[in-house]
């Protein structure tokens, strides 16, 4: 493994340190979990694991579609090598049916098909207790992205929308929404962050159970099975 060099930042589910590579970092997926802006927190046993597979494996299939990640290699159970990137300090959410945050302020009833998706982007890093919504004329104002830059990641975001959403129906799972973060490397906008059952809403497509961290958040029980089973899908292990 390569040095593990200063820490860069730490996240609810995760921590990037510096390398002796200016170029690259590396990302330790955590077992702990944190939900309502912090004010509820835990554990998920083995989460970190399953969160480092399952982005290994969802980066390197937006890989094969054409699409840059920051995702270089898998180091062991919880680290992994990434690209350095200057984030951007937004998160993209794309919703695909209504959950969430969105049901709560616009009344739509959970599980309606949101079509098309809705895109929506928040701020981050503002030390606020909740990360606040933002249009695109906040992003240019603020001079966090130039209008090309939105356009390539929303452009990016909706096609890894369609990526996703037709591998996980294959293993019987609905993307109801996700984040996504990206960054600038050597003059390129590319996903950064994670794809995990920590930043998606992963419901069971026939039972509409929820796969993810909602089970925490609703104080569910078999939190950690459900991460499991994510990954025992994609893996192909039934």
């Amino acid at each position: 493994m390569p040095e593990i060099g200063m820490i860069l930042r730490e996240g609810k589910g995760k921590k990037v340190y510096a390398t002796d590579d200016p170029d690259k970092a590396i990302v330790y997926f955590k077992d702990e979990a944190m939900a309502f802006h912090g004010l509820k927190r835990g554990r998920i046993l083995g989460k970190g694991e399953v969160n480092n597979s399952v982005c290994e494996h969802l980066f390197h299939l937006l890989e094969e579609h054409g699409i840059e990640s920051h995702y270089l290699e898998h180091i062991d159970a919880r680290h992994c090598l990434v690209k350095r990137c200057d984030m951007i300090p937004l998160s993209v959410k794309i919703r695909n049916r209504s959950a969430g945050q969105l049901a709560e302020r616009t009344g739509i009833p959970v599980g309606t098909k949101l079509e098309p998706p809705v895109v929506e982007f928040e701020l981050r890093n503002t030390g606020m207790e909740a990360d606040p919504l933002v249009n695109n004329s906040h992003i240019y104002a603020m001079k966090l992205a130039t209008p090309e830059e939105m356009e390539e990641i929303t452009r990016v975001s909706l096609k890894i929308n369609e990526i996703l959403t037709a591998y996980l129906k294959d293993i019987s799972i609905e993307l109801i929404d996700f984040k996504l973060e990206f960054g600038r490397y050597h003059g390129r906008i590319i996903v950064a962050d994670e794809i995990t059952p920590d930043t998606a809403r992963f419901w069971d497509a026939g039972t509409h159970e929820p796969l993810d961290i909602d089970r925490f958040r609703r104080d569910m029980d078999n939190v950690a099975e459900a991460y499991q089973e994510v990954l025992h899908r994609m893996m192909g292990v039934s």
